[in-house]
């Protein structure tokens, strides 16, 4: 008996030394599979590291590449537009005809054939435009949406050039609704009441000034706020496209005496205001450009005509070329038929396709 008590305990101490010799290489085993998976990891964050280093030198040598391309790419625009200005813009018709052709207008676009993009000047809004009489050539720029100074460029490659002078008007200017007509600068200003002050940039002095005779102004454009009223120049003359609370959800047109600053006949259109970026006229026709609070692809979307000779419905859908957001400012040359588009700082030229109304 003493010796199975004997036997018993030897078992039960060999077995209880053998469960410690095994916890004891299981800790063993741990610390060393541990040890290995550190070095493991130091060795993959050290990897990890000299990669992300290469890549930040990848990506810096890329961006570098980049602006150097742009660079080259911003280089053969204004080479293109030097070479392009060197055999003068196209007029739409004889000037000796011009007259005529204002008297009894009856173009209206086709389809946009051709942009260029003429270089990238100043802000993400601003106006700019050619002197819309056939006598200059002389390009003005109004960088941004409230300031008192007008960039004067002699030609258009000047201007591709930045070989131009800053001008201070009397007073501040608001929006992007301007424009410049027989050497003068109409622009509109805004402390109580709506001005349209006329310049005359021979002289460097105010020859008029009237508060535009509408009440309860709104935005015109849903889309470009700043905009209060838009000065428009066609084959006709001076117009106004502006939009009040009373008929806040459409679009409104005057015409204006560029003498005088008289009122001489107003329109309510059904053009709306929702999702409008600019507009434009050409021969008694409004034309609106929508887009999206997203920017996206312009398109011309609605169309008024004062003569009634083109209805909404016998206007085609017309798209702009994709390029960068939106339009802030659109204005029409009568007499080369071009749009001078101010696109999220890029000065861009669209080539306007012409057909008669009659031929819809």
């Amino acid at each position: 008996m003493r010796g199975l008590v004997v036997l018993v305990t030897l078992t039960c101490f060999a077995t209880a030394q053998h469960q410690a010799l095994i916890d004891y290489l299981e800790r063993r085993l741990l610390a060393i599979e541990t040890t290995r998976y550190a070095s493991e990891l130091r060795e993959l964050k050290q990897q990890m590291v000299s990669q992300l280093e290469n890549l930040d030198k990848e990506k810096e040598a890329l961006r570098t590449n980049l602006d150097g391309v742009g660079t080259r790419v911003d280089r053969v625009e204004r080479e293109l537009d030097y070479l392009e200005t060197q055999n003068g813009a196209q007029p739409c018709c004889g000037c000796g005809r011009q007259a005529d052709r204002a008297a009894d207008c009856s173009d209206m676009i086709s389809s946009i054939k051709a942009m260029k993009i003429l270089k990238r000047f100043g802000g993400p809004k601003g106006m700019w435009t050619k002197d819309m009489s056939k006598t200059s050539g002389k390009v003005y720029v109004f960088n941004g949406t409230d300031e008192d100074s007008v960039y004067e460029f002699a030609t258009v490659q000047d201007f591709a050039r930045s070989l131009g002078t800053a001008l201070k008007l009397p007073s501040s200017w608001k929006g992007t609704g301007h424009a410049v007509y027989n050497n003068h600068v109409y622009y509109l200003n805004q402390v109580q009441d709506i001005t349209v002050v006329k310049y005359d940039m021979r002289s460097s002095s105010i020859t008029d000034s009237a508060v535009f005779p509408v009440q309860d102004h709104v935005p015109v454009y849903g889309l470009t706020p700043e905009t209060v009223m838009d000065l428009a120049v066609d084959e006709e003359g001076l117009w106004v496209i502006y939009a009040t609370r009373q008929n806040e959800r459409h679009i409104s047109l005057a015409k204006l005496d560029a003498n005088s600053l008289d009122m001489e006949q107003m329109w309510d259109t059904s053009c709306p205001r929702e999702n409008a970026e600019a507009a434009f006229v050409i021969c008694g026709t409004l034309y609106v450009v929508y887009n999206t609070a997203q920017p996206g692809r312009s398109r011309i979307q609605c169309v008024f005509d004062v003569n009634d000779m083109v209805t909404n419905e016998d206007a085609p859908l017309i798209y702009f070329p994709k390029r960068y957001g939106a339009h802030s400012s659109l204005k029409y040359n009568p007499h080369e038929q071009l749009l001078y588009a101010w696109d999220d700082g890029y000065q861009i030229l669209y080539k306007l396709v012409m057909k008669k109304k009659l031929e819809i």
